[in-house]
């Protein structure tokens, strides 16, 4: 299975949305959400933690997966900065308490009981999956609410 992830913010700080696509051997699910003040990084956290809330929630999803974001933020944070801030009571290098710990604590949680494969992906470049997530995520940015597909594969229209 691949997992698409992207955050958007309508002004940093602003309203926020995001966006998740489960790619699964035969069907495909859609979702996406919307925080009227947020932070881009903190959107992009909640799309992977949404994405892996629903891989625990529907038991017929592998639990083996890989999870493709362009954050920067959310992949070298879940695998490299992560076990230094738990190691200094979530202090960051410069002491001071780590930003959206909430949500990082969140994130570690729910990662323990499955297999994550985390792969950068550049943003805006045409990788169609990528290209969804973050569409889905500007639009509840945006206050609107798109079409979330869920049904097989076969029948998503997005190349992916």
């Amino acid at each position: 299975m691949i997992i698409y992830t992207d955050g958007a913010c309508k002004g940093n700080p602003g309203p926020g949305g995001w966006g998740v696509i489960l790619l699964g051997p035969d069907k495909v699910a859609e979702y996406g959400g919307r925080e009227e003040a947020s932070t881009n990084n903190r959107m992009e956290l909640m799309a992977a933690i949404e994405a892996l809330t629903q891989v625990q929630l529907d038991a017929s999803l592998p639990k083996t997966f890989c999870l493709c974001s362009d954050s920067k933020y959310v992949l070298q944070g879940i695998q490299d900065w992560i076990s230094g801030w738990k190691r200094n009571g979530w202090r960051n290098a410069a002491g001071k308490p780590v930003a959206n710990q909430d949500l990082w604590q969140r994130l570690d949680l729910l990662r323990t009981s499955v297999s994550i494969t985390w792969k950068y992906v550049p943003a805006h470049t045409g990788i169609p999956g990528n290209e969804r997530a973050d569409a889905i995520a500007s639009a509840f940015a945006l206050g609107e609410e798109p079409t979330l597909y869920a049904g097989s594969r076969e029948a998503y229209a997005i190349g992916v």
